[in-house]
């Protein structure tokens, strides 16, 4: 019999081929869970999954058949399910007016409606079990407005109430749902806006953190963990904030923020 906090449980995980995804399928697994990934990115994927003993099942958030066929793998698979970490998600950043349409559509798609989907299809087979937690991953930008990100936050807003309302549903059945609002963290995607900014963009990222660095993939694996498992039984509807002090107020380092958001609208980012 496996051991851990995840003992012998299904666990999905969406966007599990790189970043927090994949920093959580590599805990939940180590932690003893029976791991299913789900991604868009098929090779990086198939990797994880191979590298940790996990399944694999190519899928796009925000189609939903596909959500249904990765709950419906994980359930034919191993018979049930009891984590979803709804955790795929995309970003855009451009001023408000000069948002595409399209661009705004497809964001949405992913970050939004693919939780929504995820919620829906995983809370079907938990409400029947009559147990089972959700996690949604959604951010910092969920709390305050920020330049250059509404579209981004309205998303990462979206993803925080959807989760109130499914906790408030799925309590009577002792289904948790909660969501985790990271700050900056090292994954592909900001590495792809330090490598297009250069040095400064990393410094500042660090600098408008209290704590004075951007944080890992590993340490917003363990806060998932928690509201994973029966660590965290009696908490459900809540937001858990993984930002380094980020939205805790002003700290020395508020006004490098300001110039890192002015140097990305003067890149056009």
């Amino acid at each position: 019999m496996a051991q851990g906090k995840l003992a012998d449980r299904v666990a999905i995980v969406t966007g599990g081929a790189s970043g927090i995804g994949k920093a959580s399928a590599e805990l939940f697994a180590k932690e003893g869970a029976k791991v299913v990934i789900g991604d868009v990115q098929v090779a990086a994927g198939e990797a994880v999954a191979k590298a940790i003993g996990a399944a694999f099942v190519e899928t796009d958030v925000g189609d939903p058949k596909a959500v249904a066929n990765l709950v419906d793998t994980a359930c034919k698979r191993f018979g049930r399910l009891d984590v979803m970490f709804n955790n795929a998600g995309v970003e855009l950043g451009a001023p408000l007016v000069d948002t595409g349409e399209q661009d705004y559509r497809d964001l949405m798609r992913v970050n939004l409606d693919g939780v929504f989907f995820g919620l829906k299809y995983a809370g079907r087979v938990m409400l029947k079990q009559r147990g089972g937690a959700i996690v949604n991953t959604a951010s910092v930008a969920a709390l305050r407005g920020e330049p250059m990100l509404g579209a981004y936050n309205a998303s990462k807003g979206g993803v925080l109430l959807l989760t109130k309302n499914a906790a408030v549903e799925f309590a009577a059945r002792n289904v948790r749902v909660n969501c985790i609002c990271p700050g900056l963290i090292e994954t592909g995607m900001a590495r792809k806006l330090f490598d297009r900014v250069g040095p400064m963009a990393r410094e500042a990222g660090a600098n408008m953190h209290p704590l004075g660095r951007i944080g890992q993939p590993e340490e917003v694996a363990r806060a998932v963990l928690f509201l994973s498992c029966d660590d965290s039984s009696f908490v459900t509807g809540h937001a858990l904030v993984i930002d380094g002090g980020l939205t805790a107020g002003a700290h020395p380092g508020h006004n490098v923020f300001g110039d890192y958001l002015k140097t990305l609208r003067d890149l056009g980012y």
